[in-house]
């Protein structure tokens, strides 16, 4: 086997299916589309939820409820596993873990260091929240927590 004559399986890949090719394609003349009518014009055919021009049903149910998704406070998260491939005695911030790639993006409200995972070196971690058993772990190592 060489790279040259790999190719898919037999059945993965099937042939475009060429529309309104003759009569004897068995698709030709109107090509799968019927007869004359909305759907068979180009562009033709309606939206989804249109009910022939009744109100649709979501405008008949009222709107309920509330929703507090907006003004939920988002920390970037790290687990303190995640800090065990560090040097002893690293000063960690959020920057810090931003520029190294442990965290995807820097969110509003700051770092949350959370306690999945072991850690045996001593961090001075820079934070906005420290969970109960993350702040055991770290001081346990010989680790300081900066509250900001």
């Amino acid at each position: 086997m060489q790279i040259g004559n790999l190719k898919p399986a037999d059945g993965a890949r099937t042939k475009k299916v060429r529309v309104g090719r003759g009569i004897g394609s068995g698709i030709g003349k109107t090509s799968g589309r019927g007869q004359k009518g909305q759907n068979a014009r180009s562009g033709g055919g309606v939206k989804a939820g249109f009910e022939g021009g009744n109100i649709p049903l979501i405008r008949k149910i009222p709107i309920r409820g509330f929703n507090n998704y907006n003004f939920k406070k988002r920390y970037s998260c790290i687990n303190v596993g995640d800090l065990e491939v560090l040097e002893p005695n690293t000063v960690v911030d959020i920057e810090f873990l931003y520029e190294n790639r442990f965290i995807g993006r820097i969110e509003e409200y700051g770092l949350k260091v959370l306690g999945d995972g072991e850690l045996t070196k001593p961090l001075t971690i820079k934070a906005n929240k420290v969970t109960k058993s993350a702040r055991e772990k770290i001081e346990k190592a010989g680790g300081k927590i900066e509250e900001l």
